[in-house]
This record gives structure tokens, C-alpha cells and sequence, in this order.
């Protein structure tokens, strides 16, 4: 298994993870225009993360998404805080 099936799941989980954090955020927020786009593009990186799994077919793939997930969950938050307090 290659390096790029591990920085792929990675950067996957991250995504993801930022994308539902942040949708979470526009839903408390009643930021409506944002639901459909950001939904599908959860759809996406969802899929990927389980091809990737399935690739692997090994439990290696556990710490590259849980970092991921954390670190994307933690830049949405900030990234959230930053538009918020721009308007």
C-alpha cells in the first residue's frame, strides 16, 4: 500500500470532517445557500475516504483519518469565526 492511499485518506477525512463542521455552523447560523452545495460536497469526500478504505482492505488508515478528521474539524471552526466576524 502507497503513500498516497494513507495522505489521500487523510486529506479525504479532513475535508470531509471541515465540510461538516462548517455545515453544522451554517445551519445554526440559518446560512440556507450553503446546505445543498456543501452537502454534496460531503457526499464526495465521503466516498473517497471509503475507496480508500476499501483499497486498503488494513487498519493502517485509522490514525491518517482520525488526524484529519480533527485537524478539518478544527479549521472549520476557525474559518467559521473568521466570516462571521467580517459581516
Amino acid at each position: 500500500m502507497g503513500l498516497s492511499v494513507y495522505l489521500t485518506a487523510f486529506l479525504a477525512s479532513m475535508a470531509n470532517v471541515f465540510l461538516r463542521a462548517f455545515q453544522q455552523l451554517n445551519v445554526v447560523h440559518g446560512r440556507r445557500a450553503l446546505v445543498i452545495p456543501t452537502s454534496v460536497a460531503m457526499s464526495a469526500c465521503e466516498v473517497l475516504v471509503f475507496v480508500q478504505i476499501a483499497r486498503s482492505q488494513s487498519w493502517t488508515l485509522v490514525a491518517p483519518i482520525g488526524l484529519g478528521a480533527g485537524i478539518g474539524c478544527l479549521a472549520a471552526m476557525a474559518l467559521h469565526k473568521k466570516v462571521r466576524k467580517e459581516r
